[in-house]
């Protein structure tokens, strides 16, 4: 027999304060499951409380599982998930290293307009009021969508319909949306090396994935095989930095054309950190058959918190979209669409990202710099240079890939080999070549990192 001392907790019900504690018993195996529970009568006589306040207790309890009732029979514990009990030793995650400098990753500068984010934001508010609680259309609020073919149109040279231009919470919805639109019977082709993550949401997806073999050019047509999809980044290829050019980008169009299944994926994603020339015109504008999807983001340009990315789709996939998917609501809240409608057509994006690609290209070439004047200046090369937020930097060195980034390691400096990229063999010239993100590196550290990474490369 259950044998609870009930105490009235203020502001507690007494039939409350009884299930609290059966649950409890429940949750912690104090009571097994099929074991039987008093009668509503006897525990009530037992507690020297009202039958009505036993009643209300089981009443809750088998409301919420933890009981099951046996017409004429009694009440009986359900099986249920317990609680471990309060002493089971709790494993403790082993705190990860406090790097003194990190080279694997890439942080946003300390360069983003909040005081025009804020006014704009504010203006939002006091001209759409209550319109701010109104859902969107599925493809995303229509001044955006305009605002973003106008920055195509002068920044790509890219013709560009607001209509076919699709708004979503990263580039990562936008992906398994392109799966189900496309279907998941195609076989993707994704490049090798590549950044992980994207073979990673196609296969979570349910499709198959392949590799598309990249030389000096980029990807190479002749070797995708069977695949009726290639996602690919012409402009700037992570990690090689390999800046695709028109004769192999027409190559992969040739490639496309050749078969009615076959479209591409066009990723983007940080074409306006170019530093020496202007953007490589992409392919959807080299594009006269409506087969190439394109694909950017937001998160690069301005901060990876701000979710808002966006595709383009071709006419014919718009309109399949709007068939198959246009139940889908729009993923980004309508005060963020506005407020970057607003930042985009007032030109701040513009002077926003010009002022940040002086940012990157001062910290790019002091980082260059830092290396050059290196103890080890003389058994280093510095490769893919002019794009993006990443280089390479080839080293002359016996140590092989694994030992040279865990005597980094041990040394408290985070890097990864371009060969952590590939996900079948790697060939020879990619070796001893660490992949540098310098967007979030801190010069007064940097120097005695490499001060250390100068000692171990006397000891290879």
């Amino acid at each position: 027999m259950l044998t609870y001392e009930l105490k009235k907790a203020p502001g507690v019900p007494l039939y409350e304060s009884l299930y609290r504690c059966i649950r409890e018993d429940i949750l912690t195996g104090k009571l097994s499951p099929g074991e039987k529970l008093p009668s509503k009568r006897a525990l009530a006589a037992h507690l020297e409380v009202s039958k009505v306040t036993v009643e209300g207790a089981y009443s809750q309890l088998l409301a919420e599982g933890y009981l099951r009732s046996e017409e004429k029979v009694g009440y009986f514990v359900e099986s249920t998930h317990q609680r471990p009990a309060a002493h089971t030793p709790v494993p403790v995650r082993e705190a990860p290293p406090k790097w003194e400098l990190d080279l694997t990753a890439n942080a946003p500068a300390t360069g983003f307009p909040f005081s025009v984010w804020m006014r704009l934001q504010r203006q939002v508010m006091l001209d759409y009021g209550d319109r701010l609680l109104t859902p969107l259309p599925p493809q995303g609020y229509p001044e955006l969508r305009s605002a973003i073919a106008d920055h195509l149109l002068q920044f790509r040279g890219m013709q560009v319909d607001p209509e076919n231009i699709l708004i979503g919470a990263g580039t990562d919805f936008l992906y398994n949306l392109l799966i189900q639109l496309l279907g998941r019977d195609k076989r993707y082709a994704v490049e090798d090396p590549g950044y992980h993550k994207i073979r990673k949401i196609y296969a979570a997806g349910g499709v198959e994935c392949v590799s598309a073999p990249l030389d000096a050019f980029g990807v190479m047509p002749e070797k995708l095989g069977s695949a009726q999809i290639l996602h690919c980044s012409p402009s700037h290829h992570f990690p090689t930095g390999i800046v695709t050019p028109a004769a192999r980008r027409r190559q992969l169009l040739e490639w496309a054309y050749a078969a009615p299944e076959r479209c591409i994926i066009e990723d983007d994603y940080d074409s306006e950190f170019r530093f020496h020339a202007h953007p490589v015109p992409s392919l959807m504008s080299m594009d006269h058959a409506g087969r190439v999807i394109y694909m950017n983001t937001f998160s690069k340009t301005l901060a990876p918190s701000i979710r808002i990315s966006y595709m383009i789709l071709p006419p014919a996939l718009m309109a399949r979209f709007r068939e198959t998917l246009g139940f889908y609501s729009c993923t980004v809240p309508s005060f963020e669409q506005y407020t970057l409608a607003r930042f985009l057509s007032g030109g701040w994006f513009e002077k926003h990202i010009n002022r940040m690609r002086k940012f990157y290209r001062t910290r790019r070439n002091r980082v260059i710099e830092i290396l050059e004047q290196s103890p080890f200046a003389d058994r280093i090369s510095i490769l893919e240079q002019d794009a993006g937020l990443h280089f390479l930097l080839r080293i002359d060195s016996d140590l092989t890939d694994r030992q040279l980034e865990q005597f980094c390691a041990d040394a408290l400096i985070r890097v990864r080999c371009l060969g952590d990229y590939y996900e079948g063999s790697v060939p020879r010239w990619a070796e001893k070549c660490l992949v540098i993100n310098y967007s979030g590196l801190e010069e007064d550290r940097l120097t005695g990192a490499l001060d250390r990474l100068s000692q171990i490369l006397n000891l290879s």
